[in-house]
């Protein structure tokens, strides 16, 4: 299928644009993949993170259907209701 090569975050659409080594351009719905891998706000500022400061990184995470176990490693989030 390809592995990324560039990519840049479009800030007027809200998505990134990612370009495979076969002259691919894939279009990621940036929103959209926080709906559906980020149950809270630590995980979807952790993918916002990501967004501005490595688009690539974001693309390849996204291109190997892996951001729910990114997310899981990269934050530590605790309920209130258990802490007490």
């Amino acid at each position: 299928m390809g592995s990324i090569v560039f990519a840049r975050f479009d800030m007027d659409s809200g998505c990134v644009y990612a370009w495979t080594d076969q002259c691919n351009l894939i279009l990621i719905d940036c929103e959209s993949i926080e709906d559906a891998f980020a149950d809270n706000m630590y995980q979807r500022s952790e993918l916002d993170r990501l967004i501005y400061e490595d688009p690539k990184a974001y693309a390849e995470l996204v291109w190997d259907e892996c951001p729910d176990l990114y997310l899981k490693e990269s934050t530590d989030y605790t309920r209130l209701s258990d802490l007490r």
